[in-house]
């Protein structure tokens, strides 16, 4: 009798102590909107960085989702469960977004208007550089080399540098595409969103949104520390592309410090 005793008290505490650490390892689930077509390249770059997510959420009990909304639903849909929102949508669509969604890291993707950045919006990440940037990023380049025909990109499937290969290399893998900037844009905002989550263990979206704007510090494989203007728009060196290869980079050494991200 005091043998069976003995196995039950024994079969107890196991299971008590089975259920502590099953409590212990709970999976905290984050939730991420993308707004858009799932078929262009921001939403693969999206994918991707939501994969890298949750390699890295493995080893701290997280678990990334990534839901994809309609631009027709943009405006109807309850955001409530998200602690961020990825947007590919038109001009209109994106200020209404905005402005529905006050509390809520709006990451802006595709969309290059000057107007949503002089704007300041308090919500709006615009991860993709604005024209004027990219303005910016030829006029020095052409003060270097005047004859030049050039186009600033934000990413290029021939960059190499600061572990860009590696990106571009699981990209392709992964999709069978070369990354674009659009791409790009997707996977900054879900990388820089995943990295401020697992090492501030910030889940709410109004304190998301706070640290994004005053304290982070994003390398997005590019060999420099990127943060968000006022503005909202988020300081990032360009390439200089001429006949589809990498011509250069801006800021452009000899024309302005290459580690003045504010000379774009």
């Amino acid at each position: 009798m005091k043998r069976t005793g003995f196995f039950i008290s024994t079969a107890i505490s196991l299971w008590a102590l089975l259920c502590a650490c099953t409590v212990a390892a709970d999976i905290v689930s984050i939730r991420l909107a993308y707004i858009g077509g799932s078929g262009n390249s921001a939403y693969l770059g999206a994918q991707q960085g939501l994969s890298e997510a949750n390699l890295q959420g493995q080893f701290l009990n997280q678990k990334y989702v990534l839901d994809p909304v309609t631009e027709a639903a943009a405006l109807t849909t309850d955001y409530t469960p998200y602690l961020a929102v990825v947007a590919s949508v038109d001009h209109d669509t994106y200020r209404k977004l905005v402005d529905r969604l006050p509390n809520i890291p709006v990451f802006n993707v595709t969309l290059e208007d000057d107007d949503l950045r002089t704007a300041c919006l308090p919500n709006a990440l615009h991860i993709v550089a604005s024209r004027q940037m990219k303005l910016d990023a030829v006029a020095q380049w052409l003060r270097k080399t005047p004859e030049a025909k050039v186009a600033a990109q934000t990413w290029h499937p021939d960059f190499v540098k600061f572990a860009a290969r590696d990106l571009n290399k699981r990209f392709t893998k992964n999709f069978k595409l070369s990354m674009d900037d659009p791409a790009w844009a997707g996977w900054a905002a879900v990388k820089m969103t995943s990295d401020t989550v697992a090492r501030e263990n910030i889940t709410d979206p109004g304190k998301l949104l706070d640290y994004l704007k005053t304290s982070l510090l994003f390398d997005g494989q590019m060999g420099i520390e990127m943060n968000f203007r006022p503005t909202g728009q988020l300081r990032q060196p360009l390439l200089l592309i001429e006949n589809g290869k990498i011509a250069g980079e801006a800021p452009v050494r000899g024309v302005a410090d290459p580690s003045d991200l504010d000379s774009l």
